[in-house]
């Protein structure tokens, strides 16, 4: 017979003792203070430099398309991540965090959308070619890998029609393409930064390889949402930070089963 805190007790170690010597709430304020960065430089540059925002398919619309996609893929998308990090989420009911967790990624993939709307729309009032540069194709990939995740973990971690072992089997498949999915986030922000300083920048004194004003705040902006990523990422991948119940019996349980 096994003892009490035997193999079960190894499995499932209680997340208290752990939690009180990991400095993870410093950490997290300082990724809410990049976050909150990234989204006040993106909409900073559109209204300085690029002239303000509007919905009428004007070049003020298209400025709606950098800060929606990095507000919502990084921001959100990388908040969404976390959830799971919070220590407090280790204890207790599962609901309300797997609720909060596709909340976030629903938030963020509606303003995904808008942003893809309002660069669609620009291009098409003013007869600009849709989905030829490498950008529009690393974002559109990002967006469908998203949208295929969102509905996958839908059907399997909500929808209680999805057999335990298939949970099981699709947890680690889930974990792995959300990270992949934030690392395109950021790679596709950062090639649109780059691509429209391009565009922008041509001439005089603006020239983007005299690096003005508006070069330097962007390149920041790229280089913050890169910071951003990775310290997500690193997150993600400390195992001290990690729910540590993942061999438990009720860790697969359906979010719409009963709770015990």
């Amino acid at each position: 017979m096994e003892a009490p805190g035997g193999a079960e007790g190894e499995r499932c170690p209680h997340p208290i003792g752990k939690m009180l010597d990991v400095p993870f709430l410093p950490f997290c304020l300082l990724l809410g203070l990049l976050g909150s960065m990234c989204v006040a430089f993106v909409s900073a540059w559109c209204q300085y430099w690029r002239g303000g925002f509007a919905w009428d398919g004007s070049t003020q619309m298209f400025n709606w398309h950098p800060v929606l996609m990095v507000t919502g893929m990084v921001v959100l998308y990388g908040a969404a991540s976390l959830v799971y990090r919070l220590p407090a989420s280790w204890s207790g009911p599962k609901l309300p965090w797997k609720v909060l967790h596709g909340c976030l990624a629903l938030a963020a993939f509606t303003l995904a959308v808008l942003g893809l709307v309002a660069v669609f729309r620009f291009h098409n009032d003013h007869g600009t070619p849709n989905m030829y540069s490498l950008h529009s194709w690393l974002g559109l990939v990002t967006v469908l890998l998203f949208c295929c995740q969102w509905l996958a973990g839908l059907s399997t971690f909500l929808l209680p029609w999805a057999p335990a072992w298939l949970r099981g089997l699709y947890k680690p498949i889930h974990v792995f393409f959300g990270s992949i999915i934030l690392l395109l986030a950021a790679a596709s922000c950062v090639s649109g930064i780059n691509e429209k300083l391009f565009f922008s920048l041509k001439n005089g004194t603006e020239q983007y390889k005299l690096l003005p004003p508006e070069a330097v705040f962007a390149n920041t902006l790229g280089l913050l949402i890169l910071l951003f990523a990775v310290l997500v990422l690193s997150a993600l991948a400390r195992p001290s930070w990690k729910r540590p119940d993942a061999s438990c019996p009720d860790s697969r349980q359906p979010l719409l089963a009963a709770e015990r």
